[in-house]
């Protein structure tokens, strides 16, 4: 079988998502390196495949195209560990993937981008970003007490959407210090997913 194809950036939490679930389950895959600030997501034959101009997105085997980030780790994950088999926990666990993609990635990935990649200055920034962004990062922290994972006592797909950008929070102007159970899970998923600290 042909391996699938990742049309991704390396700098970006989305994309990353995407290559560690498939390294982590051993799917074959070539990365294809898409150099967004110069609008590789909008030449011709990019929208081509990806009418909506973003990365990540996925060339399946069988020649079929999805994107979205969590759509695209759903799909990988599909019948192993990363999803929940109770009802109730996979449930907890999309709860998680929704929340990232509405309450977390828009304050912290977008201030990240703001200040990592057009050099803005904090002052300049809408502050409620960083508002958002800190109840983001508060509500993370009081639900680890409960769990060592976001949906239970195991890894999932949830674990996986949210370290991507947190992570990288410290480049978004966000002082991961006071979190103690953040700082820990980040370390907890890192190791299960084999991946290195992020510096």
């Amino acid at each position: 079988m042909p391996p699938l194809t990742i049309y991704g950036n390396s700098g970006s939490g989305n994309c990353l998502k995407v290559k560690w679930v498939a390294q982590h389950l051993g799917l074959p895959f070539v990365w294809e390196e898409v150099d967004v600030p110069a609008g590789g997501t909008r030449t011709p034959a990019m929208l081509a495949l990806n009418p909506a101009g973003r990365v990540p997105f996925v060339v399946l085997p069988g020649g079929e195209v999805l994107s979205e980030s969590n759509a695209i780790i759903a799909y990988l994950a599909e019948g192993t560990a990363l999803i929940p088999q109770a009802a109730l926990a996979r449930a907890r666990m999309l709860q998680w993937m929704f929340w990232e993609q509405y309450s977390h990635e828009p304050y912290i990935a977008v201030r990240r981008y703001q200040l990592h990649y057009l050099g803005r200055d904090p002052a300049d920034l809408d502050p409620k970003l960083k508002e958002r962004g800190e109840d983001a990062l508060r509500l993370m922290e009081a639900s680890l007490g409960r769990a060592p994972y976001l949906s239970g006592d195991a890894l999932s797909l949830a674990d996986i959407a949210l370290v991507a950008y947190t992570r990288m929070a410290h480049e978004s102007g966000f002082d991961l210090a006071p979190y103690e159970r953040l700082r820990d899970w980040i370390t907890r998923v890192e190791t299960g997913l084999g991946i290195g600290p992020y510096a």
